[in-house]
């Protein structure tokens, strides 16, 4: 089974265009593959998904403990024919100034190989000795092969054998350069792929154009099928718990879902945008992340969606949101079009941009008292990214990300937990909390 972990050495190489070119390509050859994402992007697993048509995971080793991450990367490599994970930012750096939930962390503690991925932009020889160097800044490095990104054929013909004889490493092939195939980014990174109308088009284009040694890449990667994981067995569904998921709220990590299902939730979509009202019979509610502030005039004109919402909320309905779900709730949120819209007004509180990342990065939340998700002093890890801000974040968790960088967010109670930071489920016990939460409801409604 071939197995690697492509990265680069900086951000901007082309990750996500050289793995979902790889993945295609793959798929075309009967490999059947899957695809896996280091750390808590959520808009490359979308890429992932459209190019393989299947379930793209995350694996973040802040976010989870190392064998919950060999879990996962086990339960959901089972039975196909190659694993592809893309890395994230470059491949060495990680949480602040260290290693820790960087690319090569993840490559070590699945042992998995790795392909860098380099572009071969106003340099030669010099790719050659930073190729050493990134070779022996950590051992095991982990690396075994190079792929050129944006490099013309005469060009890779002619660094092929330089880089080979300097760093040692054997040049696998390369992708040419496409403009046409461009990915449009925003304020949160790459927009997402259901926004892009060609993106088939565009995947099979980077497929027909991958030049890669197969069988080279197979010698390089080949490793025997991880062990799948033996895992407790799904409870049956139990409670039904609405999920909202559409263009404004499509940031949830999908093992955070299949956790919900293994722990007994029978999960429901529905639309903010379009849905005039709550799916029936529902113990809980998920907000996930998304861009709402993209969408805010048209959240704002369902305004029988956001009454059920509210009205649900306050009567007691489990609840959890997340970012952008979080903003949702607030009185009001500021569109892209600088007007501002009126929201769900369950919180106080309204949603503003504030013109740049705000609170960025991993950090550790730990809970002030009991609620439905957390018991008091229970500290769990957290990440935050997002260009809008709130007048009112809550004060129901402390927030630490260095010794100098703590705050205060939140709100939560026996049946609410909102705020901006993202939590990951999966590993923990937030989701039978929810499930248990849920079921309470609805055998005491009414």
């Amino acid at each position: 089974m071939m197995q690697f972990l492509i990265a680069a050495p900086r951000s901007g190489s082309g990750k996500t265009t050289v793995t979902c070119a790889v993945l295609t390509a793959l798929q075309r050859r009967g490999a059947d593959p899957c695809a896996f994402k280091c750390g808590p992007d959520y808009i490359d697993p979308m890429f992932h998904r459209s190019a393989l048509g299947v379930e793209s995971h995350n694996l973040d080793l802040y976010l989870s403990a190392p064998d919950t991450v060999r879990t996962l990367y086990a339960r959901y490599a089972a039975g196909h024919g190659a694993a592809v994970c893309e890395g994230a930012m470059g491949f060495y750096d990680g949480q602040g100034l260290t290693t820790r939930a960087s690319a090569w962390e993840l490559a070590d503690t699945l042992a998995l190989p790795v392909l860098l991925v380099v572009q071969p932009k106003g340099a030669s020889i010099t790719l050659a000795a930073e190729l050493r160097g990134l070779l022996q800044f950590r051992t095991p490095s982990h690396i075994v092969g190079i792929l050129l990104n944006d490099c013309s054929e005469a060009l890779y013909k002619t660094l092929r054998p330089m880089l080979e004889a300097e760093a040692g490493l054997p040049v696998v092939g390369y992708l040419p350069h496409l403009p046409g195939c461009a990915i449009e980014s925003r304020h949160l990174g790459l927009k997402t792929a259901g926004e892009i109308v060609d993106l088939q088009q565009k995947l099979s284009q980077l497929a027909d154009a991958l030049v890669l040694d197969w069988a080279q890449l197979a010698a390089l990667t080949d490793r025997p099928a991880p062990a799948a994981p033996l895992l407790a067995a799904p409870c049956a569904p139990a409670v039904r718990i609405a999920v909202a998921r559409d263009e404004a709220f499509c940031f949830a990590y999908a093992e955070a879902l299949d956790a919900l299902r293994d722990a007994g939730a029978e999960l429901v979509f529905f639309s903010p945008l379009r849905d005039a009202a709550l799916p029936e019979n529902i113990g809980g509610l998920y907000l996930p992340g998304g861009y709402p502030e993209l969408y805010a005039r048209q959240l704002s004109e369902n305004c029988a969606l956001r009454a059920a919402i509210r009205d649900a909320v306050q009567e007691g309905l489990p609840t959890a949101a997340e970012c952008g779900g979080f903003l949702y709730l607030g009185q009001a949120l500021e569109g892209v079009d600088g007007k501002v819209y009126p929201m769900a007004d369950v919180l106080p509180g309204s949603g503003h941009n504030a013109g740049r990342l705000v609170r960025f990065g991993y950090a550790a939340m730990t809970a002030k008292a009991d609620s439905m998700l957390f018991r008091a002093g229970e500290a769990f890890p957290i990440h935050e990214f997002h260009h809008w801000d709130s007048s009112e974040n809550g004060t129901d968790f402390s927030v630490c990300k260095t010794e100098k960088r703590q705050w205060e967010c939140g709100f939560a109670n026996a049946h609410l937990y909102a705020g901006f930071p993202h939590l990951y489920w999966a590993g923990t016990a937030l989701p039978r909390r929810f499930v248990q939460a849920a079921q309470h409801f609805l055998k005491h409604k009414g």
